[in-house]
């Protein structure tokens, strides 16, 4: 029995400021003393590094389209077992998911981890309403614990005493938080939502921003009690895979253009027997002696001038892949691996593993819940295999000289992918993709990934 406390931060849609609540909260505990485990639900990157940077500990993504029940409940009770307190973020609002019935909904999130929810609404322009709408999400599931109500955006005294009176009265449940309409938030946000702290020159101002409106507006004693309430929960922590004997070095590219990487897959990779070695791809050079190199999403755009300057590890990542040293790139990593990349009007060269040119649109070209079907032979994955991840890209492939050589190997049975319903470019040992996978869902990527670096080892084809 776990009975880590913890609590469900959520909203009643995207947008209310619950990224800012809680990583305020984590910071804001994290300096009493307190160790404290944020979770972000839903596929996220940039939210999950504001709360890493919040608590100084990993942020852990928890989704029910990317991995099942069991598997949400493994990674909760792996994660907490010497934690103070958990702080679940939810994604968009209470209830929103895919179906009628809500099945990936932070909603579904909370009753499974029993966690209490805090709900976070915006009084803009709005009094009494505001009881109407919390005693609505109330009724609408009664299972989920709806423990208390944080008010944001409040016009002044008088706005905030109407709205509190009517939530106790007719929801009777406390308002244990009210937040005035502020105008020095600094969390600033772009095109994928809010901008990376990796890029945020004020990132720590910003965390501890978050830290003191929370000390100055939240009830936190009654917020703590709430969580110290949460019931035990009751999950297997001791199913965890064993590292093999067969010792692998996989070079993984981590700087703030590549940045999208789930603490789960960098930690099963070396539990499966990996040994990590990180390097920029801004300054430095490929590492020596490595088994396979995985290169995840970021923002490549942005920093496509510094990327192509660094001729040196271009040309030698180009060298390594043509010799089969494995490499799976996602998102980022498909457009670093392609020849060019277009961006704001001007052209970089990029690694050239793939002969494509890469362009930047204003609109999303893919957003969402990906199922990809493995339809072709590759280094990494079994033909058949059905794999779920998500997509969330700006970038699309505008050409790309196809040869024998180069394949097309998911079927896209939800999502974009790269073009025509097909994802998954693989040209020797590299497979690049739009789709991100979840290490903890899709364990068959942790499979591949190994089985390539052991077989990369064994016939010496590894970097020199």
């Amino acid at each position: 029995m776990i009975s880590c406390p913890r609590l469900t931060i959520a909203g009643l849609g995207g947008d209310t400021g619950k990224t800012a609540i809680s990583v305020g909260l984590c910071r804001f505990w994290h300096d009493k003393g307190y160790k404290v485990t944020p979770f972000k639900k839903g596929p996220d990157y940039i939210d999950m590094e504001w709360l890493r940077r919040g608590a100084y500990q990993p942020c852990y993504n928890i989704d029910l389209f990317l991995m099942n029940k069991d598997q949400v409940l493994s990674s909760f009770c792996m994660n907490t077992e010497k934690t103070d307190i958990a702080i679940i973020e939810g994604n968009r609002g209470l209830y929103d998911g895919m179906d009628l019935a809500g099945s990936v909904s932070t909603a579904e999130i909370a009753k499974l981890l029993q966690a209490p929810v805090i709900l976070l609404v915006n009084c803009t322009k709005v009094t009494r309403t505001v009881a109407a709408l919390v005693r609505g999400c109330q009724m609408f599931d009664p299972e989920v614990a709806i423990k208390g109500v944080i008010l944001n955006k409040l016009a002044g005294p008088r706005h905030e005493y109407t709205v509190r009176k009517s939530i106790e009265y007719y929801c009777d449940i406390p308002v244990v938080g009210s937040i005035p309409k502020l105008k020095d938030i600094k969390f600033p946000g772009r095109h994928l939502g809010l901008v990376p702290p990796q890029e945020h020159p004020e990132s720590e101002d910003a965390l501890q921003s978050a830290s003191e409106i929370i000390g100055r507006y939240l009830d936190t004693e009654q917020v703590w009690k709430i969580a110290q309430n949460a019931l035990p929960l009751d999950c297997d922590t001791n199913d965890r895979p064993e590292s093999t004997e067969k010792r692998v070095k996989i070079g993984i590219i981590r700087d703030s253009a590549f940045q999208f990487y789930y603490p789960e897959n960098l930690d099963a990779l070396k539990r499966a027997g990996a040994d990590i070695i990180e390097f920029s791809a801004l300054t430095d050079c490929l590492p020596s002696s490595l088994d396979a190199l995985y290169i995840g999403g970021g923002f490549p755009e942005t920093h496509a001038s510094a990327l192509s300057e660094n001729v040196k590890l271009r040309n030698e990542i180009k060298e390594a892949a043509e010799r089969g040293l494995p490499i799976y790139a996602e998102c980022g990593g498909l457009m670093y691996l392609s020849k060019e990349l277009l961006w704001e009007d001007k052209t970089y060269p990029m690694a050239g593993v793939l002969p494509a040119v890469i362009g930047i649109s204003r609109k999303p070209k893919g957003h969402g819940y990906t199922v990809i079907e493995v339809g072709a032979p590759n280094p990494f994955f079994k033909t058949g295999q059905i794999l779920h991840g998500h997509e969330f890209h700006y970038s699309s492939m505008l050409t790309m000289d196809t040869t024998d050589q180069h394949s097309f190997v998911f079927k896209m049975m939800k999502g974009e992918g790269i073009t025509n319903g097909m994802d998954g470019v693989c040209y020797r040992n590299v497979l690049a993709t739009y789709t991100h996978l979840h290490a903890m869902g899709t364990p068959e990527w942790v499979q591949g990934m190994i089985k390539v670096a052991v077989a990369c080892k064994e016939k010496n084809l590894s970097v020199d």
